[in-house]
């Protein structure tokens, strides 16, 4: 692999710290999104084995985190609600009221005020896996509350949409809601019968999944509904030898250099280096996968003035590309560069094996 360029973990690491402490200027428009910012940037550095940069201040990322938290009133009347937001910027309330930062039981995060104050699905599982990241303990989850908020998210097709008020309902939300029920070790608020049905419908005449049956394979799409399925435990009973064997097959063709999201889709994308090898290693098949080639490509993407990775080569990096990029390294097993991540979780074996001394305790 000497034809490889060199890889900058260092660099890497420092634009994670800029990314979480204060967004770059070109990322200011996503401050609506900011915890999952966060959770790319921290997921970053826990995979470059630097997450000991954080140790200073880890218990005040912690607490930061806690406050994105919708927790419910004390009639419990809004739990549908709960969850988290993307953005403190995002928290409404009614005229001549303000939200408190503390609930009961400890809980903290802010109460809705407002019927417009509604957690997203996608934030909830963003936070969720940051604080398993950090070490935190759980403990301040308002547990009934998200169960409730995720519950109110699934559509009668067993499909997910991201919040209350409404919005698209595909495969990614079903993914989040599975994760965070898998976490939690509570699947209550998950019909999985419904909610298989729909993964499996939605795969489309090429064996892979798309938004619907009637839709072409999307990579993306695919890795969603595979983990989930993988999550729920019921990815073996949900797809026959056949059906793996077209998907394995559909997969392992997304590779050019790199990965591509769909077929003639041009050029290959960092973040399909992570989709795609992971569902593979799901699947049990990641040994088709050319590693020298993705991590030349991977590697390519890297940028080396700012640190971080791009989308494509030559391109300036974000925080997504970054974070994926170097997952695609980990489920490819470049264990000199980046430390192992569990697949279907996309967290580190670190944060997973954290993730189940918290599960016996509370067993």
């Amino acid at each position: 692999m000497d034809d490889c360029k060199e890889f900058t973990k260092e660099k890497h690491a420092k634009y994670f710290l800029r990314c979480l402490n204060a967004l770059p200027s070109s990322l200011v428009s996503l401050d609506s999104i900011r915890l999952s910012i966060s959770f790319f940037a921290i997921s970053g550095l826990d995979v470059l084995g630097r997450l000991d940069l954080l140790d200073k201040h880890r218990e005040e990322y912690i607490n930061w985190i806690y406050l994105f938290q919708i927790l419910p009133n004390h009639d419990d009347e809004s739990l549908e609600r709960c969850g988290f937001r993307g953005s403190l910027a995002a928290t409404l309330a009614l005229e001549n009221q303000s939200p408190s930062h503390v609930g009961r039981s400890g809980n903290i995060g802010t109460v809705s005020l407002h019927p417009l104050d509604t957690s997203h699905i996608t934030m909830t599982y963003a936070a969720i896996n940051t604080l398993l990241i950090l070490g935190d303990d759980l403990g301040r989850l308002q547990r009934k509350g998200i169960l409730a908020g995720v519950k109110a998210l699934q559509l009668e097709n067993g499909s997910f949409a991201a919040t209350l008020e409404g919005s698209e309902s595909d495969v990614r939300f079903v993914y989040c809601a599975c994760s965070i029920c898998y976490i939690l070790q509570d699947w209550s608020a998950i019909n999985i019968e419904t909610t298989t049905s729909y993964i499996v419908n939605s795969i489309s005449y090429d064996g892979a999944i798309g938004q619907d049956k009637n839709q072409e394979g999307h990579a993306g799409l695919t890795f969603c509904g595979i983990a989930a399925l993988s999550l729920m435990g019921t990815l073996d009973s949900a797809l026959s030898l056949k059906q793996k064997a077209k998907l394995v097959r559909w997969l392992v063709s997304r590779q050019q250099s790199g990965f591509q999201g769909r077929p003639n889709k041009l050029p290959v994308d960092t973040c399909y280096s992570f989709w795609v090898p992971a569902t593979l290693k799901i699947l049990g098949a990641h040994q088709f996968i050319d590693r020298r080639k993705n991590r030349q490509f991977v590697l390519e993407t890297q940028c080396n003035v700012v640190g971080g990775l791009s989308k494509w080569i030559d391109h300036s990096s974000d925080p997504l590309h970054s974070y994926l990029g170097l997952a695609g390294l980990s489920v490819c097993e470049e264990t000199d560069l980046v430390e192992m991540i569990h697949p279907a979780l996309n967290v580190t074996m670190r944060a997973f094996d954290h993730w189940r001394k918290l599960t016996s305790e509370f067993i």
